[in-house]
Formats: C-alpha cells, structure tokens, sequence
C-alpha cells in the first residue's frame, strides 16, 4: 500500500508493506537478549494447575505463559520522563499519545575520550543530521555488529551521549531519541542523569511528550536517511515498556 505525505513543503511516498523493524525480539533465556544495568534474564514460565499443564510440547492443549521482563533491562525500551520523577502519573501509557513521526537515521562512531569512555560528540551530530524539522533521531553506532542483539554490557562502561548532543537535539525541536545503546547517560554516573534531564527538562520545564528509546538495532541495509516512525509500546502504567519501533523509508515525489 502507497501512501503519500508531505514534510517541510516537499512530497514523500512510502510503502506500507515495507515495514523496517528496528527493535529486538525478546527471547527467553539467559544471554538471548541484549543485558544492561544487571537486570535478571528473562523468564517465560509454563503456567500448571492440577491436571493442566500450560504446553502443547509437554502434553497440554494450548499454551500459557508467564513473561517476566525487566523493560529497561532485558532489551528493546521506550521510557518517558517518569524514569526520573517521583510523580506516580508520569508513565509511558500517558505521556506517548501520538505513534507515527518523521525521523533521520543517522551512523556514528562513538570517540574515545579516555581509558574507560567512548562518546558520541555534538560536532559529529552537527555533521550528520541532514533533515530540520524530523521530530525523531534514530541513531545507529559504528561499528555495527550482530553482536549488539545478545549483547551483555552491565559493567562494561557502555558509549554514551555528550550532553552537548541532547541539548542540541531538544534546540531542533527533537521529541524522540531512539539509540542501539543501554542509556544515553553514563553507565555509572554518580545517579546525576545529566542526558535524561536535559532531553526532558526535567523538573522545571518537562517535556512530557517526550521519549527515549533504548537498545534498538539498526540493520546495516537500512541506510541513513529521512524515515516515517511508528514507535509501538505496551499500555502499561510505568514509566518504560518494551517497545516496537517501526520505520519506513520515504522517497521523495518529484
């Protein structure tokens, strides 16, 4: 299905069926799934009661699942600001109302910046961002491997974003940032969150619309460009769910 929309006074196609997923599928099991911030592997356990067994494989009827997941933990997320406020309403449920966004996949190589630290620098967003006006940034980090997908990275000092990048994003009227890394903060950093509460303005001026995806894998076909985003989420009354970030790439119509 073809569909046409237009964007900064100029005409765009795209495919509905060509759908560019970028999230991670959560399997069950341990070092299945990318990992961050120690969070317990994933869980699916077969539900039993008397002579009901939950799984075809072991003789039941049907099966019946119980997932246990810690979002921001076991893999492909998308958190609002409520992951740094004490407000009980501030949940992703609430704070994502619209799905679709224009959005620019960008590539980037993280710059060492000490021993231990690896960093996406503003000069290397300044030069890579092409489209004004995209409410999303999809940002891919180089290299790009295949390994990022089972990835174990609590306690490795994982690439973050400078500061600078979130201030400069939000400037251009930037509303969601989709990242294949755990967090775009320091793995440890004393708790200041210093990229989490520029991105939201958080507490004096917060963005309450405004999200951050996590732990997304950017297939290398995909090339860096100007996309349509359909950021999928469960309805949960948290402040993260596991997410399904969608994109689909849009030809311009001459």
């Amino acid at each position: 299905m073809i569909i046409q929309l237009s964007f900064t006074e100029k005409n765009y196609s795209l495919d509905l069926n060509k759908a560019l997923d970028i999230s991670l599928p959560i399997r069950q099991g341990i070092n299945n799934n990318p990992s961050c911030y120690w969070a317990e592997p994933v869980k699916f356990e077969t539900i039993s009661s008397g002579d009901f067994i939950g799984s075809v494989q072991a003789g039941g009827n049907l099966n019946y699942q119980k997932l246990t997941i810690t979002p921001h933990g076991n893999g492909t997320h998308t958190e609002c600001y409520g992951h740094i406020s004490a407000d009980e309403t501030a949940t992703i449920h609430q704070s994502l109302k619209h799905f679709h966004f224009f959005a620019e996949v960008i590539s980037v190589a993280p710059e060492k910046t000490g021993i231990d630290d690896s960093v996406i620098m503003l000069s290397q967003i300044q030069e890579r961002i092409k489209y004004p006006g995209v409410e999303a940034i999809v940002i891919r980090t180089l290299p790009n491997t295949d390994t990022k997908k089972t990835k174990q990275y609590s306690g490795s000092n994982p690439p973050y974003l400078e500061v600078a990048v979130i201030e400069y994003l939000v400037s251009r009227g930037v509303n969601h940032v989709l990242v294949d890394l755990p967090s775009i903060d320091r793995e440890v950093d004393d708790g200041k969150l210093s990229g989490h509460h520029a991105f939201w303005k958080f507490p004096n001026d917060t963005r309450k619309q405004c999200t951050i995806t996590e732990l997304i894998y950017v297939n290398n076909l995909i090339p860096d460009g100007l996309y349509l985003l359909n950021l999928q989420i469960t309805s949960l009354e948290m402040d993260a769910s596991p997410s399904k970030p969608v994109l689909y790439k849009l030809e311009e119509v001459l």
